[in-house]
């Protein structure tokens, strides 16, 4: 499968390692297709990695990955040219953190709205899943915990492209996912990332990830 991924920080290094090591061809897109970020990580990859812009890694896609700065995803999707994205299965791992002082970030869109379904709207004729955003970046590829793997949260509107990134997660090392509903279930996730983080600055652990316990 060919997979592009927007954005060049530690979350879109981390799901291209991922996806490289499957098999699959990966390329990273940022602003300038010679981004010393990117170039550098697809020097690591075997030749299954590459470099290009955000419109380059968008077209190359048969799945798009959102891996930017969450309050600037649209953006950079306008720069990737929303065309790029017709179809196609876009899996959202962003968050819209605002970091005003130096407490724990808080949710740039509060509760009325969401990254997911600004991106969706962005983007109406892809299928946005909403994934991976509700832990770190350490934790994405096949996670290991001493209690067993934690539970991915997923939500969108198609079943299918659904389906599809439930997949690419169980390749991934996630044997439990639980899909919340339409991409206004982005809500609750993005809150849930701001949860993770205001629990790892009070466990001075960065190396946690939420798991449902059942009877």
């Amino acid at each position: 499968m060919k997979v592009g991924i927007l954005g060049s920080g530690d979350v879109a290094k981390a799901l291209g390692t991922g996806f490289v090591t499957l098999g699959h061809e990966v390329r990273l897109g940022s602003r300038t297709a010679d981004n010393p970020k990117t170039v550098e990580w697809a020097k690591g990859t075997n030749g299954k990695g590459s470099t290009g812009t955000f419109a380059e890694a968008a077209a190359f896609g048969e799945v798009v990955v959102l891996a930017t700065l969450g309050v600037a995803t649209v953006d950079v999707i306008l720069l990737a040219g929303a065309v790029h994205f017709d179809g196609k299965v876009v899996i959202d791992a962003t968050n819209p953190l605002s970091f005003t002082g130096q407490g724990p970030p808080t949710l740039a869109f509060g509760h009325s709205s969401s990254a997911g379904e600004e991106n969706q709207k962005a983007i109406p004729r892809a299928r946005v899943v909403k994934a991976f955003n509700t832990t770190g970046n350490p934790n994405f590829f096949r996670p290991k915990f001493p209690h067993g793997p934690p539970d991915m949260f997923i939500c969108g509107n198609d079943a299918a492209a659904k389906k599809t990134v439930e997949k690419i997660l169980h390749d991934f090392g996630w044997p439990s996912v639980i899909d919340i509903g339409g991409i206004e279930g982005s809500r609750e996730l993005e809150a849930l990332c701001v949860l993770w983080v205001k629990s790892a600055m009070v466990l001075n652990d960065f190396n946690i990830a939420f798991r449902l316990l059942r009877k």
